[in-house]
């Protein structure tokens, strides 16, 4: 099959090549899908768990990519839940081949079925983010209605993804971003926007929840603006300050084939809207690592 490889992890994206595997094994509780797409992280190539399997042992050349929409192809031992034949999205496992390729074997509980009139590439586009915004809105912060949220980066993958899901419980939304993220923040139903390059984050005022994707100073910064009993929710690193009074949360998403069939009902119903800048074939992944915004690699 042809799979994006990665080779030499001091080469970073410059290792990334189009290259020729052996069709996967299907382990017990295991399926393989039949990849249409698939979407990657940038950061991957940094994260331990791409080089390395569960034990910690190199697993080079390694397949970057952890998100899917496809169709099973075949079932492992012992699965169930999914049936051959049938669509599915969801999230490779973090240690071992990932999604850019033509097949790629996942655990079976890290799949959700996806509707027959869902686009692969929508699908694709949402499991990290969408299960980043859930669990971090609902498992870590439990937003309720009438609350209020700050979400830094509103205009991006995840960001974006929040304030939809935080525009259904009713919570007040403030978004940060750059002037030019204005407009795609007012469409994912932000009710004030700070401009962080010419307005002050301080003005946003107190809120209840903090989302950020950022990290470093913003972050520090704005747990100042956390309401007493409130949540700064943040995945780049660990917070190094806490608000007073707070909580401060770092986590790092999980799979949850409940939580994906949500996402996917909301997608179907046009609730849920993901981030797409660009779609390529497999051919041109290693040069989408390099660009910016959201890129999603078709495959078959």
């Amino acid at each position: 099959m042809r799979a994006i490889t990665a080779g030499d992890r001091a080469a970073g994206v410059g290792g990334l090549s189009l290259t020729e595997l052996p069709y996967p094994h299907a382990s017990e509780n295991d399926v393989i899908v039949q990849v249409h797409a698939a979407g990657f992280t940038r950061g991957e190539l940094d994260w331990p768990g791409t080089w390395t399997d569960r034990a910690g042992r190199d697993r080079t050349p390694t397949v970057p990519g952890h998100e899917l929409s496809g169709v099973v192809a075949e079932l492992g031992y012992g699965t169930t839940g999914i049936t051959v034949g049938q669509r599915v999205f969801g999230l490779a496992d973090w240690t071992r081949n990932g999604t850019l390729a033509e097949y790629v074997a996942v655990e079976a509980r890290n799949l959700a079925p996806l509707p027959t009139d869902v686009d692969d590439v929508a699908a694709a586009a949402l499991p990290i983010s969408g299960l980043t915004a859930w669990q971090g809105l609902f498992d870590h912060a439990h937003l309720q209605t009438g609350q209020s949220i700050l979400v830094h980066g509103v205009a991006g993958a995840v960001g974006s993804i929040v304030a939809q899901l935080a525009r259904e419980t009713g919570a007040h939304i403030i978004g940060t971003g750059r002037a030019a993220d204005r407009a795609a923040a007012a469409q994912v139903g932000v009710h004030e926007f700070l401009d962080l390059d010419s307005e002050r984050l301080e003005d946003a005022g107190e809120v209840d929840v903090v989302f950020d994707v950022i990290g470093g100073e913003i972050r520090d910064r704005s747990t100042a603006l956390v309401r007493a009993g409130g949540t700064l929710v943040t995945i780049p690193d660990p917070p190094t300050v806490h608000p007073t009074g707070g909580r401060a949360i770092f986590f790092v998403v999980e799979p949850d084939r409940e939580q994906l069939t949500q996402l996917a009902a909301r997608l179907r119903e046009g609730r849920l809207v993901p981030v797409v800048t660009t779609v390529r074939p497999l051919a041109e992944a290693p040069e989408a690592f390099t660009e910016r915004g959201r890129t999603i690699i078709t495959i078959t």
